[in-house]
């Protein structure tokens, strides 16, 4: 991450938040090779089995929020 002030939890946390603005100042925090690794990770969330439900719907609203849903 570019700016280490947060924890890697604190990071995930408002990554799936569900918040827009908290969602979109996570991954802002990122270079673009961990964006692309953050945005694989959620697809994988998003659509793998195995994942818990809200789990699912956090990572779907995260990739809607960051206009990446259908890449």
């Amino acid at each position: 991450m570019n700016d280490g002030s947060i924890s890697i939890e604190q990071f995930w946390d408002n990554l799936l938040s569900r918040e827009p603005g908290a969602v979109r100042a996570a991954y802002s925090m990122l270079d673009k090779q961990e964006q692309a690794a953050v945005l694989a990770h959620l697809r994988k969330m998003a659509g793998e089995p195995g994942w818990h439900p809200e789990q699912r719907r956090s990572a779907t609203i995260a990739l809607e929020e960051l206009g990446e849903l259908n890449h």
